[in-house]
């Protein structure tokens, strides 16, 4: 009996892959840019929309290569305009998107893992753990079935949805050179902000890389004690081996930080916290984004009052911090990472969300 072979993942290929395959097929290289636009360019769903290739190479790609399904399982919006998407991929696994509308265009937040393995205390992305990293055509592919399905422009990205990007390193890295290339999204790296928990090794292989994006690093606490509670990272990579890093970042990049801090009531939001945060950020080149939590079943954890945030807000800019709270999009709907997954398993009876 023969095993089924994998198909090659063609959409996660660059363009010098692609013209070393062509190759094999005894194609002229200029097919390989032809290609590469069908996929980046047209974002053509199927080897049969390829007109201008000839019909024996669509059949011999069809036959050994395949486009990646990024397809719509559930939508929710927003008054204010905000779209979660679920998305299904080939294998069944689920992840979501958030498109945010502003002033200044599109944002599209977008996973880059099947759950996560970091176990922070307060995100439901975690629960159920990492089932699997995915490629640079499932990261792609939730852009442009965000572009198709709204029929709008993507101006910008946020890797803050599902999964830990560091813990992804190569398939984020991969992807980041594709969403850049300028026969395809042409997106610039200052569009795109990536969240990371803290992972020190993998900032410093990234700032090697002087992507110019926007890396955002989850802090959420201003001591060891607090960050040790609700993310498990700090037991590896405590505060001050991290704020190091973040340090050696800026200085090999250029491109200034934001910290993301969740304020939690009762846990890491009183305005002593604030100070000693003051005191821990004063002498770097960064923004602070506060963000009051998105309480989650099960974490215990819930959202002080807009005055609270506002008063954590003012001792750090007062202090000279540049420091904001987020705007909030999408409140009535299942706004925290993870939560739009999490509900829909618990319907279909997934052990994993239970």
């Amino acid at each position: 009996m023969n095993e089924a072979v994998e198909k090659v993942d063609i959409l996660s290929m660059l363009p010098g892959e692609l013209e070393a395959m062509l190759a094999e097929l005894a194609q002229p290289r200029f097919r390989a840019g032809q290609l590469f636009s069908w996929l980046h360019e047209k974002r053509a769903g199927s080897f049969e929309e390829m007109t201008n290739l000839p019909s024996a190479l669509r059949n011999a790609l069809a036959e050994r290569c395949e486009i990646a399904p990024v397809a719509e399982r559930r939508r929710q919006q927003a008054k204010d305009g905000t779209v979660k998407f679920l998305f299904a991929l080939g294998d069944g696994n689920t992840i979501e998107s958030v498109l945010m509308r502003h002033d200044y265009g599109n944002s599209l937040c977008i996973s880059s893992q099947v759950g996560c393995r970091m176990g922070c205390k307060f995100c439901a992305s975690t629960i159920g753990g990492r089932i699997r990293d995915l490629r640079p055509s499932e990261m792609l592919g939730q852009i442009y079935a965000a572009g198709r399905l709204t029929g709008e422009r993507i101006d910008s990205i946020v890797m803050m949805g599902i999964g830990e990007p560091l813990d992804n390193f190569q398939n984020v890295g991969r992807f980041l050179e594709l969403v850049h290339h300028p026969k395809g999204l042409n997106l610039s790296h200052r569009h795109i902000s990536l969240s990371t928990c803290g992972l020190v090794p993998m900032i410093d292989e990234l700032a090697k890389q002087k992507y110019q994006l926007t890396l955002s690093v989850s802090l959420h606490a201003c001591d060891n004690e607090t960050r040790d509670r609700i993310m498990p990272v700090n037991h590896s990579y405590p505060i001050e081996e991290l704020l190091a890093a973040c340090k050696r970042y800026f200085a090999e990049t250029g491109r200034r930080i934001s910290y993301e801090y969740s304020l939690i009531a009762g846990v890491n939001d009183s305005p002593e916290q604030a100070k000693r945060l003051l005191a821990l950020l004063r002498d770097q080149s960064c923004h602070v984004n506060l963000i009051p939590v998105n309480p989650v079943a099960g974490t215990g954890f819930q959202r002080g009052s807009r005055r609270d945030a506002e008063a954590f807000r003012d001792v750090l800019t007062a202090g000279g911090l540049s420091a904001t709270i987020r705007r909030e999009l999408g409140t009535e709907i299942d706004a925290a990472c993870g939560q739009l997954r999490r509900n829909e398993a618990r319907k279909e009876g997934d052990p994993v969300c239970g």
